[in-house]
C-alpha cells in the first residue's frame, strides 16, 4: 500500500470484564474454567418475574476507570435494553447505557475517549468440532456462567492512524486497568476484549470513509495484523473504483482472511428502550469521592515522573512504567543501594534481565532480587567489572542467584585496569597485531577502533574496561 496515497482512520471499542465478586444484576459468582452453567440463578437466566439489583462494586469500578481517563461523570445516568436475539443472550436483550452513559469525554495519551458505561456480559457459545456433527449440522452448547459479567466498554474517538499505534495504546490501557485493580485484563481468557472501527480516506483530508468493525480481536499482534488486513483490503476496493460497504468482520489469524459476520448495526436495529426494573443511576459526590480516593499513580503519570525526577529517556521511563511489574522492581533495585546508584544506568540493565527471564516473567519472580541487579550495576559504574563481565555475572544470577561482588571475586572476572602497566602492554600488542586498523584511528577514523577493542576483550576474557582501553589505544597511537 502506498502510504501517502491513504490514511487509516481507526476507533476502539473495548470491552473490560470487572473483577467483582458476584455478577452485574444478580448474586452470582464470577467465576473462570469451571464446569458449565454452574453459576447461574433466574436472574441471568432471564427467566419471568426476576428483577436486576445493581451492582454497587461495579459502579466504583466504572467511576475508577472514568476518573483515571480523564472523563467527565454524570451525575445521571440511565441504563437501558438492548435487544437483539441471539443464543447466547437468555432475556433476549442486554442491559446496558445507550444514551446517557455514566461517563463522556476523557483521553489517555493522544487518544480521546468518547464514552465509558456499564453493561452485562452475554454467555458464552461453545461450538462442537467436526466429530460432533449432529444429522449434518454442527452442534452449539452455550455456558452461561459468563452471561451478566459486569463489563465496562470504552469507546474511543477516531483517533488512532496505524495498526502499530492501535496495538501501542491498547496496551497502555491494558497497563492502566491492571494498576487500577479493576480487571484481571487477560486478553486470553476474554476478560479484555477490543473491537476495531475501520476506514481509510485520502491522505491529508478531514473527512471520514465507510467503516467496518473487526470483532473481539483477543491479542495486541492479531489485533495489528487484523487491522493491517482490513485497510489493505479497503484501499484495494477503492483503487478499484469500488466501494466499501458498512458491515462486521471476523479476522482469522491462521489464515489472514476477513469473512463478513453481518451488515453493521446502526442503533435503531437495537431498539433502545430504558430499563424499567432499574432506576437511573445517580454518582454522589460521595461516590465519585470515594472512587477518587481509590487511584493509584497511573502508568503515564508514573513515566512522567521517571522522565522527571530521574533524567530517564522517554522511550525508556515509557517501557518501565508500561509495565508496572518492571516498574516496581526497577524502584525497589535504585532503594536497594541508596540515592547515589545512578537511575539510567539502572534502567539500561532491565532489558538484559529481561532477555535472560523471558518477556513475560515478572523479574521480582527470577532469582536476580532487587537488591542484586543494583549490586552489579553498581559494580560496573565503580569500573570493577567490565561491562562484558557483568553480563556473565546477570547470566549466573538469573541462573543461580546470589550477590554480584561474590561471584566476582569466586570466578576472578574483576576489572583488568593499567595499575600494574598490564593492561597497557595488552593495548600494545593489539596495534602491532592490527597495523592497518590503527593506521585508520590514527587518521581519525574511530569506526576502525573495533578489532583493537575486540583484540584486548579477547586476550583479557572481557575483563578489561572498555572506556580504559580506547582511552589506552588513543594515547598509545598519540591521539591524546
Amino acid at each position: 500500500m502506498n502510504a501517502t496515497e491513504y490514511e487509516p482512520v481507526i476507533g476502539l471499542e473495548i470491552h473490560v470484564q470487572l473483577k467483582t465478586r458476584t455478577k452485574m444484576f444478580c448474586g452470582c459468582e464470577l467465576s473462570f474454567g469451571e464446569e458449565p452453567n454452574v453459576h447461574t440463578c433466574p436472574v441471568c437466566l432471564g427467566l419471568p418475574g426476576t428483577l436486576p439489583v445493581l451492582n454497587a462494586r461495579a459502579v466504583h469500578f466504572g467511576l475508577m476507570i472514568g476518573l483515571a481517563l480523564g472523563c467527565e461523570i454524570a451525575g445521571r445516568s440511565q441504563f437501558h435494553r438492548k435487544n437483539y436475539f441471539y443464543p447466547d443472550l437468555p432475556k433476549g436483550y442486554q442491559i446496558s447505557q445507550y444514551d446517557v452513559p455514566l461517563c463522556t469525554g476523557g483521553h489517555l495519551g493522544d487518544v480521546r475517549i468518547h464514552r465509558v458505561h456499564l453493561e452485562e456480559d452475554a454467555a458464552k457459545l461453545v461450538h462442537a468440532s467436526a466429530s460432533g456433527r449432529i444429522h449434518g449440522a454442527e452442534r452449539s452448547a452455550v455456558d452461561f456462567n459468563r452471561g451478566g459479567t459486569p463489563l465496562v466498554e470504552i469507546v474511543t474517538e477516531p483517533d488512532v492512524h496505524s495498526a502499530e499505534e492501535a496495538r501501542d495504546w491498547l496496551g497502555l490501557l491494558r497497563s492502566t486497568l491492571r494498576v487500577l485493580g479493576v480487571s484481571d485484563v487477560n486478553m486470553d481468557e476474554g476478560s479484555l476484549r477490543c473491537d476495531a472501527n475501520v476506514s481509510v480516506r485520502p491522505a491529508g483530508s478531514s473527512g471520514l470513509g465507510t467503516k467496518t468493525e473487526l470483532k473481539n480481536m483477543n491479542s495486541f499482534r492479531f489485533l495489528a495484523q487484523g487491522i493491517n488486513a482490513e485497510v489493505e483490503r479497503q484501499v484495494g476496493l477503492l483503487r478499484a473504483g469500488e466501494q466499501v460497504v458498512q458491515e462486521t468482520l471476523h479476522f482469522d489469524p491462521r489464515s489472514g482472511l476477513l469473512t463478513a459476520l453481518r451488515s453493521k448495526e446502526e442503533a435503531h436495529d437495537y431498539r433502545y428502550f430504558p430499563e424499567p426494573d432499574l432506576v437511573p443511576l445517580v454518582a454522589t459526590p460521595e461516590m465519585v469521592e470515594a472512587a477518587r480516593a481509590a487511584l493509584p499513580e497511573l502508568p503515564a503519570a508514573r513515566a512522567q515522573r521517571f522522565e522527571r525526577e530521574l533524567g530517564l529517556p522517554a522511550d525508556r521511563a515509557h517501557e518501565l512504567a508500561f509495565r508496572t511489574e518492571l516498574a516496581d522492581y526497577f524502584e525497589q533495585a535504585l532503594a536497594a543501594d541508596g540515592s547515589d546508584l545512578d537511575p539510567i544506568a539502572l534502567a539500561n540493565w532491565i532489558p538484559p534481565l529481561i532477555e535472560r527471564i523471558g518477556s513475560d516473567t515478572d523479574p521480582a519472580q527470577s532469582l536476580v532480587s532487587p537488591a542484586s541487579l543494583a549490586g552489579l550495576v553498581k559494580l560496573v559504574s565503580a569500573r570493577q567489572v567490565s561491562t562484558t563481565a557483568a553480563r556473565d555475572v546477570l547470566t549466573r544470577l538469573v541462573a543461580e542467584g546470589g550477590d554480584p561482588a561474590a561471584i566476582v571475586e569466586q570466578e576472578g572476572l574483576g576489572a583488568i585496569s593499567d595499575a600494574d602497566g598490564g593492561l597497557a602492554e595488552i593495548v600494545a600488542a593489539a596495534l602491532a597485531a592490527d597495523p592497518d586498523a590503527a593506521d585508520k584511528v590514527r587518521a581519525g577514523n574511530m569506526k576502525a577502533i573495533g578489532p583493537l577493542v575486540g583484540y584486548v576483550m579477547r586476550e583479557t576474557k572481557g575483563r578489561a574496561d572498555g572506556g580504559e582501553v580506547t582511552r589506552l589505544i588513543r594515547e598509545q597511537l598519540g591521539l591524546g
